[in-house]
Parts: C-alpha cells; sequence; structure tokens
C-alpha cells in the first residue's frame, strides 16, 4: 500500500493534478497484484465517482506513462502501473505478461525481458507485446 505522500509525488513525477479520484485510482491500482479493468477498478473506489471522470484518468495515466495497457485474448482492456523508468514520451515496460486460464488474471512478469525478434527488411515494431498464458502459482495444483 502505498503512503499518501508517495502517491502525491508518484503524480507529480508525471505531471499529473492532485484530485481525489486520481488518488483513489492510483492506491487501488499500486495495491493490485495483477492488471485490472476499468470493471474491476470501479467497485474499488468511493461510490461517488463519476465513470467519465475515471475512464479521463485512466487515459491521463495511460498518456504520462504511470500505467500501461495489457493485451490479452478478449476484449477487455486491462491495465497495470509502469516502471519507475517510463514517461509520457516512452514506455520502457518490455516484459512479458502471463494470463492464468484457471483465475484468468495477467501479472506483469517484469523480471521477463520479450526476447528479440529480428524482422524482415522493410518490417518496423513500433509495439512490442508477449503474452503467455498458463497457470499461475495461485491456481497452480500443490
Amino acid at each position: 500500500m502505498l503512503s499518501s505522500d508517495r502517491i502525491a509525488q508518484t503524480l507529480s513525477r508525471h505531471g499529473l493534478r492532485q484530485t481525489p479520484v486520481r488518488r483513489a485510482v492510483l492506491q487501488v491500482m499500486s495495491d493490485a497484484r495483477f492488471a485490472l479493468s476499468v470493471g474491476e477498478i470501479e467497485p474499488q473506489l468511493p461510490p461517488d465517482t463519476d465513470r467519465i471522470t475515471l475512464y479521463r484518468t485512466m487515459k491521463s495515466f495511460e498518456e504520462s506513462g504511470l500505467i500501461h495497457r495489457v493485451i490479452d485474448d478478449s476484449d477487455v482492456a486491462r491495465y497495470a502501473t509502469c516502471s519507475i523508468e517510463c514517461s509520457a514520451q516512452a514506455h520502457f515496460d518490455n516484459h512479458v505478461h502471463f494470463k492464468c486460464t484457471s483465475c484468468q488474471h495477467i501479472y506483469c512478469l517484469n523480471q521477463v525481458a520479450i526476447p528479440a525478434v529480428t524482422l524482415p527488411d522493410k518490417f518496423e515494431a513500433v509495439h512490442r507485446d508477449y503474452l503467455l498464458a498458463g497457470v499461475c502459482r495461485e491456481c497452480h495444483p500443490a
């Protein structure tokens, strides 16, 4: 759990204003062990939180390099906090994501880098995603 001061520092470092919704969303996301959808974040916020404000908060967090979108095989966008090196100009979260086929949670495997890929001539990658699927340690049979 991030302290109130740490939340304020994080928002300031990313050039974001300190609003109650931003502070609450950042707290929820920093407490999560896996990527969350907006639908999973919303019930953890104060009941009077406006949904449009929540979506705008997610967009500003992503644009500032505070969070990154996690891709998977569903149509649900999920988000995870970025590494401290990320900024509005560049995301450095070049790590593997893991989706548990049992609990459906998606984990950032920060310690596992996306392998280098050599592309054919006249192909240029602008974004890299790498998703593994299987059973997480929480769901794995003993």
